[in-house]
């Protein structure tokens, strides 16, 4: 790709438009909640995000920033007068340039208008200030440590609970169905789901949320965007009865005839506001996180919210969180708690979920 100039590099301000072009460099311009950020680190499972943020830009006929971001270490000198000592930053400057001359070159020939931009900074928050312009944030689920591994390590909870934007956690496995099956070949790894083993299907994880119903809008419009079915799935946990504060007996029967009669009516309403999208609904028994994990192995994505009271998107933001995103086997589109005009008439198809919590 060439040498990139030293003036592209730079502290990054909160609040700064998200800019740049091919040629790395500054711009007043503004993409106007427009755009896909992917985030590389150089791993293979920066890559993994990368090819996957890259064919989702064409799809959607948007454009891609690629960002990577390091910090400059400050250290204590050894001499109590000589202060604080700094690693010179061009050796590091220069290896983000590295890091993203490769992952621009991976891309340049998938005829989509890329953006690369190095940054300096937290990865975590880097991405965070960059997902209040971006239409969609895109990480990969393991990464070295500089930039994607940052994102899913102590911070992960980070950019899917507190980004501004949905954003894709990609884990390595997916790396079959991008064609590129020799970066999930790693002794160790899960091979993942083949792409002929893929369902051309949506899926939501639903608990009776404000929340998950805004996932469930936003897994609608995705699968309208790509010509897919949607399904829309509810987890009844199992209960051993050994919790002195739950209820007792539980009848599953009337429980589970209770949450079909919930789903319908959720089913009607998103079918009022999507009549073109094929839409189904299952109730399943079983663990929220396996349930989950399961049916992203197949999925073409799988939708959670941000936030619930329990099931499904209570999980992502709860202890379990790091779990379900590092062991999903299949992309996750993670979508931020926002209000939606959709949202006011869903009581009127009928009766909601209404979990415990």
């Amino acid at each position: 790709m060439g040498d990139r100039p030293r003036e592209a590099v730079g502290t990054r301000d909160r609040g700064r438009p998200l800019v740049g072009n091919g040629d790395v460099e500054e711009s007043s311009q503004s993409p106007a909640q427009h755009g896909i950020v992917v985030g590389v680190d150089g791993s293979d499972q920066g890559t993994c995000a990368l090819l996957w943020a890259a064919a989702e830009a064409r799809r959607r006929r948007t454009p891609l920033y690629v960002v990577t971001a390091y910090t400059v270490p400050v250290f204590a000198a050894s001499s109590m007068d000589a202060g604080y000592a700094v690693v010179d930053d061009d050796v590091i400057r220069d290896s983000a340039q590295a890091v993203l001359d490769g992952a621009l070159a991976q891309v340049q020939d998938m005829d989509i208008e890329v953006r690369p931009r190095i940054e300096t900074g937290d990865a975590a928050g880097v991405l965070l200030d960059l997902s209040e312009q971006a239409e969609l944030m895109v990480v990969g689920s393991r990464g070295r440590g500089g930039f994607v591994g940052r994102l899913l390590g102590s911070v992960s909870s980070a950019l899917p609970a507190h980004a501004k934007c949905p954003t894709a956690i990609i884990p390595i496995c997916a790396s079959a169905r991008l064609g590129r099956p020799e970066l999930g070949s790693t002794p160790g790894r899960d091979a993942g789901t083949q792409p002929a083993a893929v369902e051309p299907i949506v899926v939501v994880g639903v608990d009776g949320s404000e929340q998950a119903r805004m996932a469930s809008l936003v897994a609608a419009e995705e699968a309208r965007s790509r010509g897919l079915a949607l399904r829309v799935i509810c987890s009844v946990a199992p209960f051993s009865g050994s919790l002195s504060w739950v209820p007792a007996p539980v009848d599953r029967e009337a429980l589970h005839a209770d949450l079909a009669v919930q789903l319908t009516a959720g089913q009607q309403w998103l079918k009022s506001h999507f009549p073109d999208v094929e839409i189904h609904v299952d109730l399943v028994d079983g663990s929220p996180a396996e349930v989950l994990i399961e049916a992203s192995a197949t999925s073409e994505l799988l939708v959670v919210g941000t936030r619930g009271r329990g099931g499904f998107t209570g999980m992502l933001v709860g202890s379990t969180s790091q779990g379900v995103l590092h062991h999903a086997r299949g992309p996750v589109l993670v979508v931020p708690d926002r209000a939606d005009p959709r949202l006011e008439d869903r009581d009127s198809f009928g009766p909601m979920i209404a979990p415990a919590g």
